[in-house]
């Protein structure tokens, strides 16, 4: 008895997290869908707020968001997509580079990397957001694609996850490959990386959901709508008075919609990663 009944305090306490966590989704979503603003308005101070009626659903307000010349989405949209996936791609490949070489090479001075590497991850963006805006204006990338990736490539959370995975690798396979004849570049390319898809899958999404949603530095580095990632047209569009809480809420939306269906989509290999790194770290 009371093992069942520790189970069932368990299941509830996880409901009522679950409901916690997933109520502003919920909310998000059921305004974006709703065309009535004074509907909208009336729903907020009760329950209707979390949910939208079939006779109630309506596409206008993601009209409005898509067709507002002032703010183009699909231009701030591609522009984030632009940045993030490029960090993505660029980093999975110099950041487990980085780690495979910290995990399998041998020369002075390697632990004191690993050390660095770990301290780096504790130092906030904020505290080097300064002179990184002024390397930047002095190499003239102010204002453009370049100042949002170069910057980011190199990431000490996806170096430490990497070396993690790397440290725990058997060795058998590095030397059944070189004896193959297989060099030590083709050794990490074909035997190190496909192994390392969960890795591969959270340092994926994590990057892409730190990246997706960067505020203060493409703040700091860009000057109009040019270059601009959507998180920032995001607090833009907010800040213009006044209000309109379903255009606002579509806005939303369309901006968490990409990073959802990334997540969903890898999931399953987040969650095998993260707790093989709990196990084995």
């Amino acid at each position: 008895m009371k093992t069942r009944g520790e189970h069932l305090l368990l299941v509830i306490i996880a409901v009522v997290v679950l409901a916690f966590v997933l109520a502003p989704l919920f909310l998000m979503f059921a305004t974006a869908f709703k065309a009535d603003e004074n509907q909208i308005l009336r729903d907020f101070g009760n329950a209707n707020a979390f949910w939208v009626w079939p006779s109630e659903m309506s596409l206008e307000n993601f009209r409005q968001v898509l067709g507002n010349d002032t703010f183009p989405v699909l231009r701030y949209m591609a522009n984030s997509v632009l940045i993030v996936v490029s960090i993505v791609v660029l980093g999975i490949l110099v950041n487990s580079l980085a780690a495979y070489a910290l995990a399998r090479l041998v020369f002075p001075g390697r632990n004191i990397l690993v050390i660095a590497v770990i301290a780096l991850i504790i130092v906030p963006m904020e505290s080097l957001a300064v002179p990184l805006l002024l390397m930047m204006n002095q190499v003239g990338w102010v204002d453009t694609y370049q100042a949002q990736i170069v910057p980011f490539i190199a990431h000490p959370f996806s170096i430490f996850l990497f070396y993690q995975f790397f440290a725990v690798l058997p060795k058998d396979l590095d030397e059944a490959a070189y004896v193959d004849g297989a060099s030590r570049l083709q050794t990490y390319w074909k035997i190190v990386m496909p192994l390392s898809l969960p890795t591969i899958a959270t340092v994926a999404i994590l990057q892409s959901l730190e990246y997706w949603n960067a505020f203060l530095w493409p703040l700091m580095v860009t000057r109009g709508s040019d270059v601009r990632p959507i998180s920032l047209a995001l607090a833009q569009f907010f800040g213009t008075p006044p209000p309109i809480w379903g255009d606002v809420m579509a806005f939303s939306v369309l901006m968490s919609l990409p990073i959802l269906v990334i997540y969903i989509a890898f999931q399953r290999w987040f969650i095998q990663s993260a707790i093989g790194s709990g196990v084995k770290g």
